[in-house]
């Protein structure tokens, strides 16, 4: 039965306040390692430390795709808010405990690491089930809006992660993890006194072969990505590595058996079947491509500020990382002004418009991006974000309330997961795509550039040549991390030069001038990828459908059958029967 009006608004500002604190947590370490890893005593660009470095940043992202199906299945079957509590109250621990690290070096490292990866179990339990609960909660036409305003929670707290962590790592690096813990606190409590489940229930038996083929899959081909973008046996990244291509050629094996088990198995884990549902699947399709154009934007616009914009106007490298997330606010106002309204107007009129539109608008910011100077004037790239952001947020809100109102109310918890699942693997994907694809850019042009530049500088021609064979990925790590590259590919050699000399090597204008050419052909290539996917999301979000259906009653037990395996109906007759909720007409 439908819950009153003062639940809905309850179920809202918790689920938003979830989302809130579980995505500026999966961003907020990005600004904030190099105070983490100082505080701790490890430097994360010497050789054998990358991996923490990589952990570090890919941990919560990794666990959050690989476990929201399994959750939004639990849920569907156990209750949403008894899963959604459990996972404010392991997310809240798992913060308690990051804040308290006492440990240093590789000790410390390992204990963020796992708690990391904790927190990022109770994000999953959070994300997987906030959609599903908002949808039960809320009437159809007052979905696009509560949808909209979750949304500006989930994709508006990544950006805010990248300020809020520059702003306590310098005072703190504790910091960074204990500000979440009394807002985990309050919503924890808020949540077991306050939530309940109006939505139905479909008790089964746990998919467990199904569940270990999904999380076994997916985890490699994460992990095979997450360290390809790693140097390997002289090559700039580590395609090639046979570890790398077992990663990713395994996981996709695995999960070719995932889905020849979900095709017998009684009560799957994910019931395929959902993936004939065009509204369903086209629009997870548009998010994926959506997510992975946002996903490489963030990080081509940290490096792009940080290692070459900021140093040219004034700011120390150590200072950038908090700056980077600053000078991106924009890309954040845009999405904040755009989300909840797109939302709304997609319940009157339907979803097609906005989502598509959001597309073209995104499209058409990353060819403006393409197109500045590498040394930009501000106004007109806040200008651009502002309206990437906007059209992220057109698309965002419109596109989540389409796919969950195709499913029927005994699967919302599953679609919801794998809808997050799409998100969240983007958000990886991403940075695997687009590092590559700057790495490739900057392989062709940075050893030369490097070489002339630093011979030019003072420094002995062999010492240049070793600086110049180096992979580009290490200079990308360290303008990342708001480190001097030069000092830190040069080292002892500036000790052996005059103080001038070394002074104007490591100062803020040489590496942003030199690197900016090559730079420039590695941004162009990500840009572009990302204007492409965004095009195809919006062919996607426009053969989806209009995004409305007529509210009908859903025939009793098709939405438990289809899920439970029980009798009074078979997932095909759940996508088929015109009858019911499960189809969205174009």
């Amino acid at each position: 039965m439908p819950s009153d009006a003062g639940y809905r608004w309850v179920a809202l500002s918790n689920t938003t306040l979830g989302l809130l604190m579980a995505t500026i947590n999966s961003s907020i370490v990005l600004i904030a390692l190099p105070d983490i890893f100082r505080g701790i005593g490890i430097d994360p660009l010497a050789p054998g430390n990358t991996g923490y470095l990589l952990w570090m940043i890919m941990g919560f992202l990794v666990v959050t795709a690989v476990l929201v199906v399994g959750f939004g299945r639990l849920g569907d079957m156990f209750g949403r808010v008894r899963m959604y509590n459990l996972g404010f109250l392991i997310f809240t621990v798992a913060s308690v405990l990051l804040a308290l690290t006492w440990q240093t070096g590789e000790t410390a490292a390992l204990w963020l690491i796992f708690w990391r990866i904790v927190q990022g179990v109770g994000g999953a339990f959070l994300m997987a089930n906030s959609s599903a609960i908002l949808t039960d909660a809320f009437p159809e036409h007052q979905r696009g809006l509560a949808l909209g305003i979750n949304g500006v929670a989930a994709i508006a707290g990544s950006f805010l992660g990248l300020v809020v962590g520059g702003l306590l790592g310098p005072l703190n690096w504790h910091l960074v993890f204990l500000v979440s813990v009394p807002f985990g606190l309050f919503g924890t409590l808020w949540a077991y006194l306050k939530l309940r489940d109006t939505g139905e229930r479909a008790p089964a038996r746990m998919d467990w072969w199904g569940n270990l083929t999904f999380a076994i899959g997916l985890i490699a081909v994460l992990v095979g990505i997450t360290y390809g973008i790693q140097p390997y046996a002289g090559h700039d990244m580590g395609w090639t590595s046979p570890l790398v291509l077992g990663c990713v050629l395994g996981g996709l094996a695995v999960l070719v058996v995932f889905v020849a088990i979900e095709h017998r198995v009684p009560n799957p884990l994910f019931a395929l079947e959902l993936f004939r549902i065009r509204a369903y699947t086209l629009g997870n399709l548009a998010n994926l491509l959506a997510s992975l154009g946002r996903g490489g934007l963030q990080f081509m616009l940290i490096i792009w500020l940080q290692g070459i914009w900021l140093p040219q106007h004034g700011y120390s490298f150590s200072e950038t990382p908090l700056w980077a997330g600053i000078y991106m606010l924009p890309l954040t106002v845009g999405f904040l002004i755009s989300a909840p309204l797109s939302g709304m107007l997609s319940d009157r009129f339907g979803a097609r418009w906005f989502g598509t539109g959001g597309m073209v608008v995104s499209a058409a910011s990353f060819l403006l991006l393409e197109a500045l100077p590498i040394n930009f004037r501000y106004p007109a790239f806040a200008a651009i974000l502002l309206v990437n952001g906007i059209g992220q947020g057109m698309f965002s809100s419109p596109n989540r309330a389409a796919v969950m109102n195709s499913l029927p109310a005994g699967a919302r918890g599953a679609g919801a997961g794998m809808n997050a699942t799409f998100q969240n693997a983007a958000m990886v994907l991403s940075i695997g795509l687009f590092f590559s694809l700057m790495i490739v850019g900057l392989a062709q042009h940075l050893p030369t550039a490097l070489q002339q530049g630093l011979v030019a500088g003072g420094v002995p021609v062999a010492d240049a040549s070793r600086v110049a064979e180096l992979p580009p990925v290490g200079v990308l790590f360290a303008a990342f991390l708001g480190y001097s590259p030069v000092q830190q590919l040069l080292g002892g050699v500036l000790g052996a030069l005059p103080p001038d000399q070394a002074g104007y090597l490591t100062g803020r204008s040489f590496f942003p001038q030199l690197i900016s050419g090559p730079f420039a052909d590695g941004l162009a290539a990500a840009f572009w990828f990302a204007v492409i996917a965004c095009l195809i999301a919006a062919v996607a979000s426009w053969l989806a459908g209009a995004g409305r259906r007529p509210a009908r009653p859903e025939p009793p037990g098709v939405a438990l059958a289809a899920v439970a395996g029980q009798s009074g109906g078979t997932p095909n007759e759940l996508v088929s029967d015109p009858a019911g909720p499960s189809r969205i007409e174009s």
